[in-house]
């Protein structure tokens, strides 16, 4: 249960603004000027009244407590989520105690609350209740995984014909070859097969150095196919590396933990198909990092948004495959609150040597989460990299990482001093998501 007054930071709230112009209309409501009877609950829910251009003010209610993020209803007409007004409204809530103050919700806020709890209970009696017909589940499974033979078996030869005709055909063949062979694992159920057969037809576009990175990728992708072609010949938690992979959805397999998790870093990467949001947590008890993942359709953000900085007391659940991070959200006990609490730090050398280890449960992980201790901004050649401050080592910077405007923004941090800073660690250097001062402070998002 949050205090009454622990509430967040205004870059907190901002974190949760759809688009820019979402965040800079949201930030002109965040006075007490257009609201009125405005509150709160310590359960976690906001709401106030707030003046628009018609005879009527709109409605705004926000519940901070539900368990797949902030969730938002407004009168107002936007198909924004947050709209202008939700965002306001917690920026007057985080920045104005007396502007907000703690009461019982009016009936039409009301209403709208207790209706998300009585749907969030019939999903939970729905899901206890059972998936249905356990044969024809079974059957479904066993049609869906011949497809995808058949589908990864045609990988193997399109991908044996580019090796025996040279890369050189590759480059002449066009992104369309590659395309197309992606379309032909979609239908066959196989979406992983599909992302890394599409991602080949970027490579000899690349730039220099395209032809080893190619045969890198095909090298990749030629040991998923035969792990899913033998995956019965694998350890269990390989075999399920594999089925995770190839794109076969899975439940959340371990009971849920519960702690108190830290919301580390929160990014977007999207195609023309789909949204996918990355969300890191540390867990303080249990010395673990985790990953949320959320989606949305090719142009909507995701619904789940959790800041940085605040905390959930909450469990979770793990998904199996070796050395997975993924875990699905479970029961949580308050809405999402401030915290001092800051994850321990590693060296660049310790980090290093846990992506090898995690090589070894799954050779196709492209990086894993770690935290540095104390390392430096420093430039090195044309390159930047993290140097340690109590040691001779260093990772080098992503180029991804070096052409983002947060990567000047660890430098202002740092200025010349140690910092600490969680990001992702793989074969091209190290990418940083947010970053600490040495000293008391803010965490700093960096993506």
């Amino acid at each position: 249960m949050t205090q009454q007054g622990v509430r967040w930071t205004a870059d907190q709230v901002l974190a949760l603004a759809p688009d820019a112009p979402s965040r800079k209309a949201g930030s002109k409501l965040g006075a007490a000027g257009p609201w009125s009877g405005a509150g709160t609950t310590d359960e976690g829910a906001v709401w106030g009244l707030c003046k628009g251009s018609g005879s009527k003010p709109y409605q705004t209610v926000v519940d901070l407590a539900d368990p797949s993020g902030p969730a938002y209803k407004c009168s107002c007409p936007s198909r924004k989520f947050p709209c202008k007004h939700g965002l306001g409204l917690l920026l007057l809530w985080a920045g104005d105690e007396d502007a907000v103050p703690a009461g019982a919700p009016p009936d039409w806020a009301q209403q709208w609350l207790e209706g998300r709890r009585r749907k969030a209970e019939e999903k939970t009696a729905d899901t206890s209740a059972g998936a249905g017909d356990p044969e024809a589940a079974r059957r479904r499974a066993e049609r869906r995984a011949e497809r995808i033979t058949a589908g990864a078996t045609e990988l193997e030869q399109r991908l044996a014909d580019l090796l025996r005709g040279g890369l050189a055909g590759a480059e002449q063949a066009g992104y369309a070859l590659w395309e197309e062979t992606a379309a032909r694992m979609v239908d066959a159920q196989a979406p992983g097969l599909a992302a890394r057969a599409r991602e080949l037809g970027a490579i000899p576009a690349s730039g220099p150095g395209w032809p080893v990175r190619l045969l890198e990728e095909c090298a990749l992708l030629h040991l998923l196919d035969q792990g899913w072609l033998r995956r019965a010949e694998l350890p269990e938690s390989l075999a399920a590396t594999v089925r995770s992979r190839v794109g076969l959805p899975a439940q959340a397999a371990e009971a849920a933990v519960r702690d108190t998790w830290l919301v580390l870093a929160q990014y977007d990467t999207a195609d023309s198909r789909l949204t996918t949001r990355r969300i890191w947590l540390y867990g303080g008890e249990t010395d673990r990092t985790v990953l949320l993942l959320s989606y949305g359709a090719a142009g909507r953000a995701p619904e789940l948004a959790l800041p940085v900085g605040l905390a959930l007391d909450t469990e979770v659940a793990a998904y199996p495959g070796a050395g997975q991070s993924r875990v699905a959200l479970g029961r949580q006990f308050g809405p999402p609150s401030p915290t001092d609490t800051r994850p321990p730090g590693v060296t660049t050398a310790v980090a290093a040597a846990r992506y090898g280890q995690a090589l070894r449960d799954d050779p196709w992980l492209d990086s894993v989460p770690v935290t540095l201790g104390r390392v430096i901004p420093t430039p090195d050649g044309d390159t930047w990299q993290l140097a340690d401050a109590d040691e001779d080592n260093a990772l080098p910077l992503t180029p991804a990482a070096r052409s983002r405007p947060g990567f000047w923004r660890l430098v202002a941090l740092s200025g010349g001093a140690p910092v600490r800073v969680f990001g992702e660690c793989g074969h091209q250097g190290f990418t940083p998501l947010t970053g600490w001062p040495e000293g008391p402070g803010e965490p700093v998002r960096l993506c």
